[in-house]
C-alpha cells in the first residue's frame, strides 16, 4: 500500500497511523524463550543469536521489559527514541504522547527479540538512532532530545517520505519509516491508543439492533 504524500505541515502525520496492526503478539511470544538460550555478540548491531524459541509462554503471567531477554537500547538511545516517538505521536487534547504509554519499551523489546523480522529491524533502528543524533549535532550542535520542536521537525521533514528524500538520505528515510510504523503499532495497541481511534470492539452488548441507519446509508445499502 503506497503512503500518501506528506501534508504541508511536513511530517505528513496522517501517515503515522497507516499500520494499526496488532504487533503486540511479539511481547507475548517473548515469554517463550528462556534467557539461558540467549547469546549476545560483541557487536551491538549484530542480531541476537538463539538456539530456539523455547516452550509455550505462561499466558496468565505479566512479563516486564527485559524479563525474557536483555534489552538493547542504551540510556542515550532511549532518550533519542523517546524524543522521536513524541515527534511522531505527540500528546494532544485527545490522547497522551507515544512515549508516555510505554512505546519506547515496546521498541526496545522489538529490536532485542530473536525473531526474523526483529533481527532485520535491529541494525536499521540502531544505526538510524545514531544517524539522527549525528545529524542533530551537525545542524544544531545539540542532542536531538534537546532540540526545539521546530528543529526536530526540520530533521524529520527531510526523511519522513522516502520518495522525496535526497539520495544521501534514503537510508535515513527507511529508518524513519520503520520507526514510525513501530511507534504507531506500539501506541495504537495500548488502551490509550485504541481510545484515540474510538475503537469500541470487544464490548459486550445486552442487545444488538443491527447497524445504525446512518451507517447503512453511508455504505449504500439503504
Amino acid at each position: 500500500m503506497s503512503a500518501p504524500e506528506p501534508t504541508s505541515s511536513g511530517l505528513g502525520l496522517e501517515r503515522r497511523i497507516e499500520r494499526r496492526v496488532a504487533i503486540r503478539w511479539m511481547l507475548t511470544a517473548a515469554a517463550s524463550l528462556p534467557l539461558a538460550q540467549i547469546r549476545l555478540r560483541g557487536d551491538p548491531y549484530a542480531p541476537i543469536d538463539t538456539k530456539g524459541y523455547g516452550t509455550d509462554p505462561e499466558l496468565a503471567k505479566t512479563y516486564n521489559p527485559g524479563d525474557v531477554w536483555p534489552l538493547t537500547l542504551s540510556v542515550a538511545q532511549r532518550k533519542t527514541a523517546t524524543a522521536l516517538c513524541d515527534v511522531i505521536i505527540p500528546a494532544d487534547a485527545e490522547s497522551p504522547s507515544a512515549s508516555s504509554v510505554g512505546v519506547v519499551d515496546f521498541i526496545d523489546e522489538w529490536v532485542s527479540a530473536p525473531y526474523p523480522q526483529q533481527r532485520t529491524d535491529r541494525p536499521l533502528i540502531l544505526e538510524g538512532l545514531t544517524w539522527i543524533e549525528e545529524e542533530s549535532q551537525k545542524r544544531f550542535s545539540k542532542a536531538f532530545p534537546d532540540l526545539s520542536s521546530a528543529e526536530q521537525s526540520a530533521i524529520c521533514d527531510d526523511v519522513c517520505f522516502e520518495p522525496n528524500a535526497k539520495a544521501s538520505l534514503k537510508k535515513a528515510a527507511r529508518f524513519f519509516a520503520r520507526f514510525r510504523d513501530l511507534t504507531a503499532g506500539g501506541f495504537y495497541t495500548t488502551p490509550e491508543g485504541m481510545n484515540d481511534l474510538k475503537y469500541i470492539g470487544n464490548t459486550p452488548l445486552a442487545t444488538f439492533d443491527g447497524p445504525p441507519p446512518e451507517v447503512i446509508r453511508r455504505v449504500g445499502l439503504a
